[in-house]
């Protein structure tokens, strides 16, 4: 087991409460680490959007990986990665899409059931397993399932069925279940208290407060999009003052200082090898 491995499995111990921004690039995820986060989580839709694609299992395998090693060079905290469904309903090419992850230096990935079968997703956990095992890494495996988020059974049943499906995951090998758009106290106190895993929420409105998320039984948040839509919302903000009311104050307000960004990406030396800054 890679010692980040070990570590990212350590912080989803029982008494522990990890915060997990997402990040979309090596910039944001080094930004991110450089506020005081304990481990990094890409968003699926920032990456597949700073790249030129839709979210939606659209983006090519060999790009995500290349977004993945461009963020494990710059930070020195575990990396989890989204992979969507995987981007393949063949559950050997979805193991060799978290090979590509392992290789880059992805240490736990999401994968989500959205409205497929939960025995497809069931063999997409075991041949990600299977995959991170022969590529030495103790990958950690977050199943998420969109029971909430896609209204997949009617209200009154959905925890009842987000816990069944936890339960067939468990059984398949995942390490932890995460749940989009579940907020109510009742349901969350209860999945957590039903299903041995870790439980994953999702920072939206109507969400209780992180301190009540812990005392739940909750064990991990993580912020999915919001980050990203609220940097590329302040963008389009500035952009259309200094278009449509050529203004520019707009593009000074908050940002983030040059010299501190670059300083983050600049290698030890201080100068690249051509000799220029």
């Amino acid at each position: 087991m890679t010692d980040r491995a070990r570590e990212f499995r350590d912080l989803h111990c029982r008494g522990r409460f990890l915060i997990l921004p997402n990040a979309w690039d090596a910039g944001s995820a080094r930004l991110i680490q450089e506020c005081g986060a304990r481990a990094i989580a890409t968003t699926s839709s920032g990456v597949a959007w700073s790249r030129g694609y839709p979210d939606g299992d659209a983006l090519p395998p060999r790009v995500l990986a290349t977004v993945v090693a461009e963020i494990a060079r710059v930070i020195h905290v575990p990396l989890s990665v989204d992979i969507e469904g995987g981007y393949s309903c063949e559950p050997a090419r979805v193991g060799e899409v978290v090979a590509l992850v392992a290789e880059a230096g992805g240490v736990g990935i999401n994968i989500e059931d959205g409205s497929g079968p939960v025995d497809l997703l069931c063999a997409k956990i075991a041949a990600a397993r299977a995959a991170a095992q022969r590529c030495g890494v103790d990958i950690f495996i977050n199943a998420r399932t969109d029971v909430y988020l896609k209204a997949l059974v009617p209200a009154p049943g959905a925890a009842q069925e987000t816990i069944a499906r936890a339960r067939r995951y468990r059984d398949a090998g995942c390490d932890g279940l995460f749940v989009p758009r579940l907020t109510a106290r009742e349901d969350i106190e209860r999945i957590a208290e039903e299903v041995e895993l870790p439980l994953n929420l999702m920072l939206v409105p109507g969400l209780p407060p992180l301190a009540e998320l812990r005392a739940l039984g909750v064990r991990r948040v993580s912020a999915g999009s919001a980050l990203a839509q609220a940097a590329y919302g302040r963008a389009q903000r500035a952009a259309r003052q200094l278009l449509e009311a050529e203004r520019f104050d707009g593009l000074f307000e908050d940002g983030a200082a040059y010299a501190d960004m670059n300083a983050m990406m600049t290698p030890a030396t201080g100068r690249c090898a051509c000799g220029r800054d």
